[in-house]
């Protein structure tokens, strides 16, 4: 809980292009005082709360690292209560990359980040991995587990937002397709950050994002919390990680029920042994 608050408060200051002292002064408290919260040295007097969520207009929840209940975060919710499964239930063609690279051979934790309904986190659990699910979508989420409960495989399940998710143990698989356009510019260097920083040697990241080009209209759903990639961009990340697999693909996809085009960097990353 410490460790959250400290990180959010931090986050949410700097959004709202605060400084420590800045913060400080509104809340009538010394600039010491939010360096000690944000470092994780001490906590917000409860009583306090209240006025450092109005400063940061950010809720008591958001701050405490409890996902938004009252804020529409994805435009799927309403499709994932549908009986339905509106992704399918065919896994990625990256799943079966993962096998490739790093098959179940010993224990492996992997994370699906955006695991919407579920289907490729429980293509890796019918495979032997030991996999958590991360999603914002309740609905979302409740499809995973009662798919996970039909196959007769153990899956956790966590709700959370991309936005303020970070890991706190390691894994040795990070997967995510199709979700990594709700992380705002501003926050990518920081959570990848996390990422790589949590992650097991010889572990792989394997994700996807949607990339802007111009010769290409944009999607027909509007998401109001999603943010462009460029090409190139997800691989400056990991520029000292083993790359052994990165294309850009443009594909037609049909999952409004208009025809449409996207642009996609695809990425499989391996965090390798340092020479010392």
């Amino acid at each position: 809980m410490k460790d959250k608050l400290a990180r959010n408060i931090s986050i949410y200051r700097k959004e709202k292009g605060l400084t420590q002292e800045a913060l400080a002064q509104k809340l009538g408290l010394t600039y010491q005082a939010v360096s000690k919260w944000e470092n994780a040295q001490t906590m917000p007097d409860l009583s306090l709360l209240p006025a450092l969520s109005q400063v940061l207009e950010v809720s008591i929840d958001k701050l405490l690292g409890y996902a938004y209940q009252d804020k529409k975060i994805t435009i799927y919710e309403e499709e994932y209560k549908t009986p339905e499964y509106y992704w399918g239930l065919e896994p990625s063609r990256m799943c079966y990359r993962v096998l490739e690279l790093l098959p179940p051979t010993k224990h492996l934790r992997l994370l699906d980040i955006g695991c919407g309904e579920g289907k490729d986190a429980v293509f890796f659990a019918r495979n032997g991995y030991d996999v958590t699910a991360l999603d914002i979508s309740d609905a979302g989420l409740d499809k995973t587990k009662r798919l996970a409960d039909k196959i007769g495989v153990p899956i956790k399940v966590l709700k959370a937002d991309i936005l303020d998710f970070r890991l706190d143990s390691n894994y040795d698989i990070l997967f995510s397709s199709g979700v990594l356009h709700y992380i705002k510019p501003e926050y990518r260097e920081e959570i990848f950050g996390n990422y790589k920083q949590f992650t097991n040697t010889n572990g792989i990241h394997v994700f996807n994002v949607f990339v802007n080009k111009p010769f290409i209209a944009p999607p027909p759903e509007k998401e109001p919390n999603a943010y462009k990639w460029h090409s190139g961009e997800l691989l400056g990340y990991y520029h000292d990680w083993l790359i052994p697999d990165s294309s850009e693909v443009v594909f037609d996809c049909n999952s409004s029920g208009i025809p449409h085009k996207h642009a996609m960097t695809k990425m499989i990353a391996q965090k390798v042994s340092e020479i010392k």
